[in-house]
């Protein structure tokens, strides 16, 4: 008899309860999300991904900047909520600028995991959170969903998709208003909603589109835009290469509960967002729900517009 044949496992999870989720392959960890609060409340207490890191290794996700202490990695923001922040750090108010308002930093607690499946090629697992306002009242509940999936050493890429279902709870019956610092009067600073942060030496790194360039950063082309997907691709320090990371959306979000739009920086930082209250705000009902999914592909070397395009066209949703 012939025994039944078993695929060679391209992950391994580790999971120290209470604290982190962490996916290697081989020698390299790809990615830990931490979900034990942080120590410092004004960097807005949540779960975050980092360190990032492609299947060579090289690192791709920036953790504390000194610029952004409250910029770590890959993480769930929401900069304009209701009059609260809970991104982190100074708080944007239209006429004075950027304010060290401590009462307004909300926080969003790990309640629980649904789910969490492994597979040989694939981590899936499904979280609860509440976020809770800086008095502690509880505003809003999450279903989140992270899959890291197609492990492709051929293109030197993995996938991680993540997903949000957010419900208003308010007990006071007030709408959740989700908005950013360019809806408070600030131009080109609409970041919320999903945000990831390079590493220092992805400063001025190029950012591009659908549409190219191949030669160039895009970045002010495509501030505040509304595209498929968006890239960006950067020369590492110390290491002789590059890394490349793509942000894409879900085909569902073009029907989501308001439109989103590209925030983006090579420099003076590296930073992405899925930037879901860009140019306007937007309200959610008391018991209503709002939901998104992204992708975030991780790849090794310096990527072109038609190689991005290929792969994502490559992998299904």
């Amino acid at each position: 008899m012939t025994a039944p044949h078993t695929a060679e496992p391209q992950i391994q999870v580790t999971h120290v309860h209470g604290e982190r989720i962490t996916v290697a392959s081989g020698d390299v960890r790809l990615m830990e999300y931490v979900y034990k609060p942080d120590p410092d409340p004004y960097e807005s207490r949540k779960p975050y991904i980092h360190p990032l890191r492609t299947l060579a290794g090289h690192p791709v996700s920036g953790y504390r900047p000194n610029d952004h202490r409250w910029h770590k990695g890959v993480q769930m923001t929401a900069s304009h909520l209701s009059g609260q922040n809970f991104w982190g750090g100074h708080s944007y108010i239209h006429g004075e600028g950027y304010l060290p308002l401590r009462d307004r930093i909300g926080s969003m607690r790990h309640d629980g995991f649904d789910t969490l499946d492994v597979s040989a090629d694939r981590l899936a697992f499904t979280e609860r959170l509440t976020w809770i306002e800086n008095q502690g009242a509880e505003w809003a509940r999450e279903r989140r969903t992270l899959t890291l999936h197609d492990v492709d050493l051929d293109s030197g890429s993995w996938a991680l998709d993540w997903s949000i279902h957010l419900t208003n709870v308010r007990a006071d019956g007030e709408p959740l208003t989700f908005g950013s610092p360019t809806t408070a009067g600030r131009e080109h600073a609409g970041y919320t909603g999903l945000h990831w942060r390079g590493p220092r030496d992805f400063t001025g790194g190029r950012a591009f589109g659908p549409d190219g360039p191949d030669d160039r950063d895009a970045s002010d082309d495509l501030m505040g835009t509304h595209t498929p997907w968006l890239a960006f691709t950067a020369e590492h320090d110390d290491i002789d290469g590059h890394s490349t990371l793509v942000f894409a959306h879900a085909p569902e979000n073009d029907n989501s509960i308001h439109s989103s739009h590209w925030f983006v920086r090579s420099e003076p930082i590296p930073t992405v967002a899925f930037s879901w209250a860009f140019h306007e705000e937007f309200a959610l009902p008391p018991g209503e729900s709002f939901s998104y999914r992204y992708r975030i592909l991780v790849a090794d070397g310096a990527w072109d517009t038609s190689r991005v395009a290929a792969r994502l066209k490559e992998l299904s949703w």
